[in-house]
């Protein structure tokens, strides 16, 4: 056996030190006519009845600032740092950033942040516009963020029904969403110095791994999950298209579809790395789409907008690889995703499923004859779990 098969059988993953950890957690629940009418009589009934009613300039202003009232003052009350009211209906995401900003498309809000340094509450809606829902967006602080998670996750549950009832909202009508995830170049150790390099036997260049479910890691602390709730681990893997890359193939800028050949080439590299190392449940999106993973009883793959959505079973057999590119278009980074199901899962984790990704990842970078050492290949490994209360 391989130096290689060992390694991918083994029930640890080794992430280079800088790996980055982050956590969010998304608290999201319907805006219904009682919830409006309870408000506006609380605050000012015949300012806010009227504008719910007329088509004032600001509608629904006062409705959302009492919310996100309620939501920072109870986010001082339990000594959390980063909270935001968002009710614009717009896909929520978060990323790590050394500088903290915001970013919004059409469909999209993005939060870049660093947990160590940063703090924000802040509200994000359009007082004309009554959103179908608002999502209160709790994101972690500090160091440590995976070994505290469980602690954030229990604080979090108690704010969320502490406002709750403050609000008047059916405990049960809030869909808690809690994301996880370990972000790192795949070449990171290839960038290191001889002397970091000397001392990697002490296990000061890494970091070890079993990457066990969420559940099973706050039932070890105390936290416990609800019975009935849904979980996915993933990965998304960002490979930068170089102009090395495009020398490898040819390319017709005369043609109809000039980049055909170029995500042929990558896609049949990708499939073949994939099922080298039993990984058959992924995705290579070449479309200048934005993939995001779902739970869904079946199979999705469907275009909304900016959005490339991936719905998957863990419980189901792997669905297979699919390619969804662009030929007419040139994209920055194509996007791999790989799927774990239930039989991804040993007893000890998903540290295995990681090794065989990144097993698969370094035969297609050497396929593709990438240089480790100048070249990056970004990672996201994620964990998520959703539940109503």
């Amino acid at each position: 056996m391989s130096i290689i098969r060992k390694r991918s059988a083994d029930h640890k993953s080794y992430l280079p030190h800088n790996a980055r950890d982050n956590q969010y957690i998304l608290a999201e629940f319907t805006i219904t006519d009682e919830l409006i009418q309870r408000f506006s009589v609380q605050t000012s009934p015949a300012k806010i009845t009227s504008a719910v009613t007329n088509n004032s300039s600001e509608n629904y202003y006062q409705f959302y600032q009492v919310l996100a009232k309620e939501l920072f003052d109870l986010s001082e009350l339990f000594e959390v740092k980063n909270c935001l009211f968002i009710a614009n209906d717009k896909l929520t995401r978060v990323r790590f950033s050394h500088e903290m900003h915001q970013w919004q498309t059409n469909q999209q809000i993005l939060f870049y942040y660093n947990p160590e340094s940063h703090q924000l509450k802040k509200s994000f809606f359009d007082a004309n516009k009554r959103a179908k829902k608002i999502s209160l967006l709790f994101m972690s602080t500090g160091t440590d963020i995976r070994e505290n998670a469980a602690r954030f996750h229990a604080k979090i549950s108690q704010l969320v029904t502490a406002f709750a009832k403050k609000a008047a909202i059916n405990v049960s009508d809030i869909r808690l969403r809690d994301h996880q995830h370990i972000t790192y170049d795949l070449f990171s150790k290839n960038k290191l110095t001889k002397n970091k390099l000397a001392k990697d036997d002490d296990n000061l260049t890494t970091q070890s791994h079993k990457l066990r479910p969420i559940s099973q890691r706050y039932a070890d602390q105390e936290v416990t999950l609800p019975e009935f709730h849904s979980a996915m681990t993933y990965a998304i893997v960002n490979l930068p298209i170089s102009n090395r890359l495009l020398n490898m193939v040819d390319i017709d800028p005369n043609s109809a579809d000039p980049y055909n050949p170029l995500y042929t080439y990558l896609t049949d590299t990708f499939t073949q790395s994939a099922k080298r190392y039993n990984l058959n449940n992924g995705a290579l999106i070449a479309n200048g789409l934005v993939p995001i993973v779902r739970y869904s009883i079946h199979e999705i793959v469907s275009r909304i907008g900016e959005l490339q959505i991936l719905g998957y079973n863990p419980e189901q057999n792997p669905c297979g690889i699919i390619s969804k590119w662009d030929a007419s278009e040139l994209v920055d980074n194509v996007q791999l995703v790989f799927v774990a199901t239930d039989k991804n899962q040993t007893e000890h984790g998903f540290g295995r499923f990681l090794n065989q990704i990144e097993q698969a990842l370094r035969l297609m970078t050497t396929e593709l004859e990438m240089e480790p050492s100048k070249e990056e290949v970004i990672v996201r490994f994620h964990q998520h779990v959703a539940y109503n209360f």
